[in-house]
């Protein structure tokens, strides 16, 4: 009985740790690398500024941002150099709220006649 009930909970683990593999990890033999030089040109061709590279679970990865100024977060496969995972930054900022795209001073107020001439506000209160 011991054995059985052993070896049912040996079965029963073994997918929880099939589970917790990283499907993003990339399992190349160094021997199947292209140059880091390659992976920059992937970078430059895509418009990424790379602030930091770094060698990440066998993954070519790449921190900086792309050419719309966005940090971003890149997994490169170090043989085919094709994204293995792309991760945008500011989805966690801290500041909250949307990135404002258009410049201080370049766009026109709603036309809702809450913002008039440019006056200041006045406030009357009752």
């Amino acid at each position: 009985m011991k054995k059985t009930l052993t070896a049912l909970a040996i079965l029963a683990l073994l997918p929880a740790g099939a589970a917790l593999a990283d499907d993003d990890d990339c399992s190349v033999p160094r021997s199947q690398w292209q140059p880091r030089e390659a992976a920059m040109q992937v970078a430059q061709k895509n418009g990424w500024t790379v602030r930091k590279f770094e060698i990440d679970d066998g993954c070519y990865e790449m921190e900086g941002r792309d050419a719309a100024g966005r940090e971003i977060e890149v997994k490169l496969d170090p043989a085919t150099l094709q994204v293995v995972e792309m991760d945008y930054e500011d989805d966690d900022d801290d500041r909250g709220g949307a990135p404002n795209p258009t410049p201080a001073g370049t766009a026109q107020p709603p036309q809702n006649g809450l913002f008039g001439n440019g006056a200041p506000p006045k406030v009357q209160v009752n």
